[in-house]
């Protein structure tokens, strides 16, 4: 889930990420999974603020950075991952990451008071292949997915607050989530921008199922038969952008994930929490 905020961009994405690379190995998953990730501090507080205002303005942005996550899955290698990132936002869509958001009339309150509505299109990183670790050999692959629904921003001068809920229209897992993200964004100087995070994410039982589950036909010894039922999993979260003019910026993020007792209590899994830390460098045209 993205928002825009008054002061600073943000992401919060409390689904799976997966890295564009494994130790000799590339996968189309993976590259999309990161494409998500670049999405977190793509444009500058400076130039949100001046066309959130306008509507009118036409952004680019071009970065790389460098993503470092662990999952949850037994015996998974932590994964670092060099990062290219795009991103293009206009009055009536934006392109962020693998993320494309049709922009729906919005609500302005007061100055400091707004709502918008967006439309969502994702490609979502979640999954896995059977030689990421030795408890998922024998295991079917879990596929990515294209995600789509519908958001809602209420962005305030105290914080900003953001729902969204999609359904994976790719067929793949056939889940839904409903997502609820608070973000606060404090200005340091003139240049530095923080933005701590909290949220929470519920995922239906297809979705859990699917990703953390395992069928009768894949059950073996110390792998037994699972079914993943809806949970709710949280996160908190911490971006940093520093400006140091009209086109050139430094960022990063990091961010903790709680899973859900229902994801964590699978055999696939050997922890309850996920972690992963950004940094990247961005050119702004």
């Amino acid at each position: 889930m993205i928002v825009l905020s008054p002061l600073s961009i943000r992401s919060v994405t409390m689904g799976s990420y997966q890295p564009l690379f494994r130790t000799g190995q590339f996968s189309a998953r993976r590259l999309a999974a990161v494409a998500l990730v670049s999405g977190l501090v793509i444009t500058s507080p400076a130039t949100i603020a001046s066309d959130a205002a306008s509507g009118q303005s036409t952004t680019w942005g071009l970065g790389l950075g460098v993503s470092s996550r662990q999952d949850a899955y037994i015996d998974v290698d932590r994964n670092n991952t060099p990062i290219p990132f795009l991103h293009f936002e206009n009055r009536y869509v934006r392109f962020f990451g693998a993320t494309l958001e049709a922009k729906l009339p919005g609500m302005t309150l007061s100055e400091t008071n707004r709502i918008n509505f967006r439309l969502l299109g994702r490609w979502d990183g979640a999954g896995y292949e059977a030689d990421d670790s030795w408890m998922l050999e024998g295991m079917e692959e879990r596929e990515s997915g294209i995600w789509a629904g519908a958001k809602v921003e209420w962005q305030t001068s105290l914080m900003n607050l953001s729902a969204d809920w999609t359904h994976d229209v790719s067929g793949n897992s056939e889940g839904q989530r409903l997502s609820l993200t608070l973000d606060r964004p404090w200005q340091v100087g003139e240049r530095f921008t923080l933005t701590p995070r909290i949220g929470a994410m519920w995922h239906d039982s297809e979705y859990v199922d699917y990703y953390y589950g395992v069928r009768a036909h894949e059950a073996r010894a110390g792998r037994p038969e699972y079914h993943g039922e809806s949970g709710i999993s949280t996160e908190v979260g911490l971006q940093g952008v520093y400006r140091f003019n009209n086109h050139h910026s430094i960022m990063f993020d990091v961010e903790a994930t709680s899973l859900s007792s229902e994801a964590s209590d699978s055999p696939l899994v050997d922890s309850s929490t996920e972690n992963r830390v950004f940094m990247g460098y961005m050119y702004h045209f």
